[in-house]
């Protein structure tokens, strides 16, 4: 096993049960304790988890995983919202896309969508306008698709661009729908995400839009994040998975929330 196998495989342990122990976690993965022991101060030294004596802990406030560590949890739920989000958008549309797993999965069940593809009709398909490196890389090749990139600096666990460079770029456009990537939704809290960076950048894509979607998976629910994208009531559709929590949803419903479960 690759570290970074072993890494992701004690990062969703982490994830799914809120805590480890250096032996549980050797034996479960078939190295020594001292392989732990190095990984989980790693880990610790990159603040992707909380070391413990004799074992390791989650962060209490969603802290932003690097994306390559975070793509493969609830991957199943993530792309059946992925299409479910992208059947909502119509030919034509500007639409703004911030970055992370769930909204990935998004830009690529645009990119697969047989009205959307290459050499059909006229003129531009969709104008995507994104602060996500990695998705304005996968929509480029795509000829029928505009693809707008901010500014800013890039940030290394993302692959979003932050800072006053993009918001000069989005104070200037107006957008049909923004689809947004949260690390937490809450009736009361709103929308929140771990960088205060990307939730300032995330906040400007909401205001220049007429329609906000949340893709979310049904553990972002009820949650806190450190950072404050906008209140509930900004959001005008969710879309989750039907694991979801039905007290949070009527929570969210009384917001005036429209909610897709699949």
């Amino acid at each position: 096993m690759s570290r970074d196998t072993r890494w992701k495989a004690l990062l969703e342990l982490l994830a799914a049960e809120g805590g480890l122990d250096v032996d549980d976690a050797a034996h479960r993965l078939g190295v020594s304790p001292a392989t732990i022991r190095r990984d989980f101060d790693t880990l610790a030294e990159r603040r992707m988890l909380v070391r413990t004596r004799g074992g390791a802990l989650p962060h209490s406030v969603g802290y932003d995983l690097p994306l390559r560590h975070k793509s493969a949890r609830r991957a199943e739920e993530k792309q059946r919202i992925a299409h479910a989000v992208a059947a909502l958008v119509r030919p034509g549309e500007a639409l703004g896309l911030t970055g992370g797993t769930t909204t990935t999965a998004v830009a690529e069940a645009l990119a697969a969508r047989a009205d959307l593809a290459d050499g059909e009709g006229e003129g531009q398909a969709l104008t995507v306008v994104t602060n996500a490196l990695n998705i304005a890389y996968a929509l480029t090749a795509r000829p029928r698709f505009k693809t707008v990139l901010t500014g800013g600096v890039a940030r290394p666990h993302s692959y979003e661009l932050t800072g006053p460079l993009a918001d000069g770029v989005l104070g200037q456009i107006t957008l049909d729908t923004a689809v947004l990537g949260v690390g937490a939704l809450d009736a009361a809290e709103g929308a929140a995400t771990a960088d205060e960076a990307e939730a300032g950048i995330n906040r400007l894509l909401c205001a220049r839009a007429r329609r906000v979607v949340v893709a979310a998976d049904s553990s972002k629910l009820g949650a806190r994040a450190f950072a404050r994208i906008c209140p509930a009531e900004a959001v005008d559709i969710l879309v989750t998975d039907t694991g979801a929590d039905p007290e949070a949803l009527a929570d969210l419903r009384e917001r005036g929330i429209d909610i897709r479960t699949v």
